[in-house]
């Protein structure tokens, strides 16, 4: 016998228990970005392998570690997208979509990173990304922060998720605050763990979101990033706060929050929970104004979200605010003569005249307690019989699948439409 050959590990199917739960977080999302007035780009899954070390930076884990990088048969370094920002700012670049114009843009789909597969973080996952260009203020980075937690409110987990904030300034400020904090790790050397250690002279500010409780407690006493911001810095800060603080968005500033990729600057944040046990991100963004000048563009500011859909479906299941749908809602099914032919053009017939209710036709035929038990397993509400008598009388009989006390009744086509609406929708 064959040998089987299984998914790789990280890279998970989706099977129809599940995609029903996502289809319904999907169709949210879509919904609320679209009420936002953002239109939907979709771009390639494979991008050259430059593009990501152009944007992410070369000594990050991501480009380091992580990436899915292969040459293809043009010898032309390749690599499955580890997120979505650079490929979306390549894509307005390329279609001129950006210079002197806004545009606010989402897209969804897969991204690859060869990590540690654990619980709502997998090798092969998938994201909702949100990119705006073309707007300077602090008001559009809240907007996508109240973006954000409209999604929350709409799912009924807004106090469920925590939003952290900071700013990290210019790179000119940057610039300056590394020196300090090189300075004081390197005068701590001796108590810093090995991957902090690395990140000290490689990208010494990922060394702030270390994982390591005890070199946590000495970050405590390190420089602070907002102790060398200029005013203008801080009048944006301090503006977005304020924006917050009137829509009555609570957060928590965070001075050790610095994301993990290069090109943010100014305002970052992350919506976090310990509904999952440790503390978890489910969605992360800020700003990157630098971002499409560095991958050729004209200088464009920007800034943009990613929600990881895995984590987001974890947390929504856990807390019981979503769960899968039945299979059907009307089961048609029949027996004897002709009833096959019967059960088709009834159930084309209740497709068209019930908007978004799904009709099951039973085929195969078998014995009526067999396909009343299928009936029964898919969930249905209503199911629809049809024999010989119902041919020759051209109706159907109705059994209310909610109520097994309820009794079986003939009806006309047209009557059948009134009567599965109204158990439907009760």
């Amino acid at each position: 016998m064959a040998q089987t050959v299984q998914a790789i590990r990280g890279m998970n199917d989706l099977l129809p228990e599940n995609t029903s739960v996502w289809q319904k977080i999907e169709k949210v999302i879509r919904s609320t970005l679209t009420s936002y007035g953002y239109q939907e780009v979709r771009m390639p899954i494979v991008e050259k392998t430059n593009l990501f070390c152009r944007a992410i930076g070369e000594v990050t884990d991501v480009v380091e570690k992580e990436m899915y990088s292969f040459e293809d048969r043009s010898k032309e370094h390749l690599s499955l997208r580890p997120e979505g920002t650079a490929g979306c700012v390549r894509a307005c670049i390329e279609h001129n979509m950006i210079y002197n114009q806004e545009q606010r843009l989402w897209y969804m789909g897969p991204m690859f990173r060869h990590e540690r597969p654990q619980k709502g973080r997998y090798r092969q996952f998938h994201q909702t990304g949100v990119e705006v260009f073309g707007l300077t203020g602090p008001d559009i980075d809240a907007e996508i922060i109240a973006l954000t937690y409209s999604l929350w409110k709409k799912f009924g987990i807004e106090n469920d998720l925590e939003l952290q904030i900071n700013s990290l300034g210019s790179s000119e400020e940057r610039a300056e605050y590394k020196k300090a904090l090189v300075a004081f790790l390197e005068a701590h050397f001796d108590e810093l763990d090995e991957d902090c250690k690395r990140r000290t002279h490689t990208n010494p500010l990922r060394v702030l979101d270390t994982k390591d409780e005890n070199v946590a407690e000495l970050l405590k006493s390190a420089p602070k990033l907002s102790d060398y911001f200029g005013e203008e810095t801080k009048a944006h800060f301090d503006s977005l706060l304020s924006y917050l603080d009137k829509l009555g968005i609570k957060y928590t500033i965070n001075h050790r929050l610095v994301r993990g990729l290069d090109y943010y600057n100014l305002t970052v944040f992350e919506w976090v929970t310990t509904a999952l046990g440790a503390q978890g991100t489910v969605c992360g963004g800020g700003r990157y104004d630098t971002l499409v000048e560095q991958l050729g563009g004209a200088p464009t500011k920007a800034v943009g979200f990613a929600l990881g859909m895995e984590r987001l479906v974890l947390l929504l299941e856990t807390l019981q605010k979503v769960k899968a749908d039945s299979a059907a809602d009307v089961y048609v099914l029949g027996s004897g003569e002709g009833c096959e032919l019967r059960q088709l053009q009834v159930s084309s017939f209740l497709r068209d005249a019930l908007e978004d209710v799904r009709v099951f036709n039973h085929c195969g035929g078998g014995k009526f307690k067999k396909q009343f038990q299928r009936a029964d397993k898919s969930g249905a509400k209503v199911a629809v019989i049809i024999g010989e008598s119902e041919i020759a009388n051209n109706t159907v009989t109705i059994k209310n699948m909610c109520d097994k006390d309820s009794e079986q009744k003939e009806y006309t086509l047209e009557e059948s439409v009134k009567i599965i609406k109204s158990i439907i929708n009760k």
